[in-house]
């Protein structure tokens, strides 16, 4: 479809030993320049659904489709215009930050000067210019969060999957995180596929929503529309509506 940057079609995964999918049929469609929101409990799927967009895991049945590639048969293609930015921090702790980043960069094959000039801009809009020089082993969470994301923007990704990436950390952190992510996917028009547990910043941050839970897909849509249609007032009221009250640790 015109304007669908990302086509999951009827996906599902079952882990070996378990009785229940993980992924139980699910079908979504991202529009190009969106800022999509995954939501659900603990154990709802959302790490193996991200887990098979990204082409780690091939799904039992259905197909993705990033930008028109398939991420099983054409995955070198589709793993050239995703970013990842994973819940785990993804470096090297006795690595500096600019060493970090510079060698991350070489891996994706960035030119030397312009790799360079990409660092030093996001280091300077995320507050961390004077940091670069620190190994990572002495960075607060906040900051480590920081230069994660930097890492996953580094080869300007057409779309960027972030999976967590304001657990644990500040609150000028998380702001300095949600205010570069809005800028670039507007400046840039970058597609963003996001999953928090912080329900607030999810409303304020994405334009669509959808809310997952024992592997199936519960309600999605635009995000103003997700609460009107559930006769809700806040994403987080629509949230426990669905999704019960039930710990689920």
């Amino acid at each position: 479809m015109e304007n669908q940057f990302v086509e999951i079609q009827n996906i599902s995964k079952l882990y070996k030993g378990s009785l229940v999918p993980a992924v139980n049929n699910i079908s979504l469609q991202i529009k190009k320049q969106s800022v999509f929101g995954l939501l659900g409990p603990n154990g709802a799927g959302k790490t193996t659904l991200i887990s098979m967009l990204c082409g780690l895991f091939k799904p039992d049945s259905g197909k993705i489709f990033v930008d028109g590639f398939n991420t099983i048969s054409e995955s070198k293609k589709t793993k050239q215009i995703i970013g990842v930015v994973p819940q785990e921090i993804a470096l090297y702790a006795k690595l500096t930050a600019w060493e970090n980043l510079m060698f991350l960069g070489q891996m994706y094959g960035i030119e030397s000067v312009e790799l360079k000039k990409r660092i030093n801009e996001h280091l300077q809009i995320l507050g961390l210019e004077e940091n670069k020089n620190q190994q990572i082993r002495t960075f607060s969470g906040g900051m480590k969060r920081r230069i994660n994301l930097i890492a996953g923007l580094l080869h300007h990704p057409k779309l960027l999957i972030l999976d967590e990436p304001t657990v644990g950390i500040d609150v000028q952190s998380k702001t300095a995180i949600i205010n570069h992510l809005k800028k670039i996917n507007k400046e840039q028009g970058t597609t963003i596929f996001y999953t928090s547990h912080h329900l607030d910043e999810a409303q304020d941050f994405c334009t669509h929503i959808a809310i997952i839970d024992e592997g199936k897909l519960i309600t999605e849509g635009e995000t103003n529309e997700v609460i009107k249609k559930n006769n809700c007032k806040t994403i987080e009221e629509v949230y426990l509506n669905i999704t019960g009250q039930k710990f689920r640790d």
